[in-house]
């Protein structure tokens, strides 16, 4: 859990996307701070990913705004658009020079030692498994030293000890101070590895707090027995 006095590292303060008079998104606000793990959870089209490109950058909000306290945003969406004829070390080295990163090689051996991929910096990206090129995806991601992390569905198509050693990746950048905010379909995920799940529906906000006090909301006097019970009754609850 993360210590609630750290410092707010991001903030999204009534977030609104509309397309046409569909709204995609509907007055989101909530706050990241150094070193906690947000997961947002929904069904599908509540609006996780809309939401996630905003806070990124990508997409211009129709109404509200994102406030970055310090640092820069690391954006991990979930198809990357990574080069597969390139060598995982060429990979960084073009993408650094995107970030405009001061020292490109110091930067790229320092990705490469982070996420234990030196010994696949010569390997062509086409030639990796999908846990390995998901490890490409998120240090991409980090070769500006962001104090915030996003991850659109960073498990989805790993195998379960690939996904193992991606949070226990995640994780250590969260102990370190990065915020860490991803969407998921996994609920398991957000019940293991989230300090705090955002429940979006419909494009609104309908819950902030821990997975705890999700399964708590539910059960009464009993809580849930397990996290993705909590959801799942909890927007049925509120007619999703």
């Amino acid at each position: 859990m993360t210590d609630a006095t750290a410092p707010v590292a991001l903030t999204a303060d009534g977030v609104t996307k509309a397309y046409g008079e569909r709204r995609a998104l509907q007055g989101v606000s909530f706050s990241a701070h150094r070193g906690e793990r947000i997961a947002i959870i929904g069904p599908n089209g509540a609006g996780k990913t809309t939401l996630l490109q905003i806070l990124a950058g990508s997409l211009k909000p129709t109404g509200g705004s994102v406030s970055l306290k310090e640092g820069e945003i690391g954006w991990v969406p979930q198809q990357p658009a990574l080069y597969t004829k390139l060598t995982v070390a060429e990979n960084l080295r073009l993408f650094a020079r995107l970030e405009r990163v001061a020292d490109v090689a110091g930067t790229v051996e320092r990705m490469l030692d982070q996420t234990g991929l030196r010994d696949r910096a010569r390997d062509e990206l086409g030639s990796l498994s999908g846990g390995n090129r998901q490890r490409v995806n998120v240090a991409i991601g980090l070769l500006a030293e962001p104090s915030v992390l996003l991850l659109d569905e960073p498990s989805s198509s790993l195998d379960p000890r690939q996904r193992e050693r991606l949070w226990a990746f995640v994780s250590g950048l969260a102990e370190a101070g990065t915020a860490v905010v991803y969407a998921t379909h996994n609920v398991a995920e957000a019940e293991r590895f989230a300090d705090r799940v955002l429940v979006l529906a419909d494009g609104e906000l309908l819950f902030s707090g821990s997975p705890r006090e999700l399964e708590r909301t539910v059960g009464g006097d009993a809580e849930a027995p397990d996290l993705e019970s909590a959801f799942v009754r909890f927007l049925h609850d509120r007619g999703h």
